[in-house]
């Protein structure tokens, strides 16, 4: 394993949590019409958009580190095909959960944004998953819709519980920045002769197989 590439991983995750941040509050300024007392203020707006944006990113490392870590342990503990079943059906649990679980218990209270939620997490998994595919292996199908939607729903857990949209867009959209990221370049952070070595074989063996 190549400790640079994994420096690489740290500080681009980090360019594009901020750069998401960033993107996501101007946008948001924009549509709600807000605005800033001066130069000043808006630098400092800017900043602090930054700022979050890098600490957004660090919590998606950690998400994305734990799962690295649950993946080892699930693959020891069930057969592959077990550990496959398993990974879906805690993806739908997941998605499930944030689309209509507080719509149920939620009373009077309009949870249709909980829904679009949802359908976003959904999509934006399944685009990171397609890309994924076709740049590794069908096997790493279920893998990364399970870490862009069941991990990620786990992340937003903090905020959901605020219970303020704007505030959920602002930490979702450069989550998912970040998450898709990872996985995308997961595969390119294992020493591929490492790999070959341990198969045996003069073919890697698909990274979503062996490592995550």
């Amino acid at each position: 394993m190549n400790l640079r590439k994994w420096f690489f991983l740290f500080w681009t995750a980090l360019l594009i949590g901020a750069a998401g941040s960033l993107g996501t509050g101007l946008i948001m300024m924009l549509v709600n019409g807000e605005k800033t007392n001066g130069l000043n203020d808006f630098l400092l707006y800017l900043l602090i958009l930054f700022g979050s944006g890098v600490m957004i990113s660090v919590y998606s490392q950690m998400g994305f580190f734990a799962y690295l870590i649950l993946n080892y342990m699930g693959k020891g503990v069930f057969p592959k095909r077990g550990w496959q079943i398993v990974q879906i059906i805690l993806t739908v649990l997941a998605l499930l959960d944030v689309m209509f679980l507080r719509l149920f218990v939620g009373g009077d209270r309009e949870r249709i944004s909980d829904i679009v939620l949802g359908i976003i997490i959904l999509a934006a998994a399944i685009v990171t998953a397609y890309v994924k595919v076709r740049l590794t292996h069908i096997s790493a199908l279920v893998p990364t819709l399970f870490f862009m939607i069941a991990v990620t729903v786990v992340e937003t857990i903090g905020v959901l519980r605020i219970d303020v949209n704007a505030a959920t867009i602002f930490i979702v959209v450069p989550l998912l920045l970040c998450n898709a990221y990872q996985m995308l370049i997961l595969h390119r952070l294992v020493d591929v002769s490492t790999n070959q070595s341990i198969n045996g074989s003069g073919k890697a063996e698909p990274l979503m197989e062996s490592r995550a």
